[in-house]
């Protein structure tokens, strides 16, 4: 296994997960059950499931699509999600 690898999308994704719509649908979830564990089972199992669908995705589109190209058009698409959200579009 590629330890680098796995601390690097380890750090990177629970940084970008802190305070989202993930995380405080969770919190309410909780909150609002008072059943912890089932609420964390249930949200550990979707965000494993995103991410197994994310990196099978992400290694069958490399066969087809170059890596460069997949840099390009995901910068585009976020730059194009920030500015549809600075003007409310979205």
């Amino acid at each position: 296994m590629d330890w680098k690898m796995m601390l690097t999308t380890f750090g990177l994704i629970f940084l970008a997960e802190l305070g989202d719509k993930t995380q405080l649908t969770v919190m309410t979830l909780a909150a609002q059950s008072r059943a912890t564990l089932p609420v964390f089972v249930g949200a550990a199992a979707a965000l494993t499931f995103s991410a197994a669908l994310g990196a099978a995705f992400g290694e069958a589109i490399t066969r087809v699509v170059p890596a460069g190209l997949i840099h390009a058009g995901a910068g585009v698409a976020f730059v194009i999600l920030g500015i549809l959200l600075v003007l409310g579009r979205i």
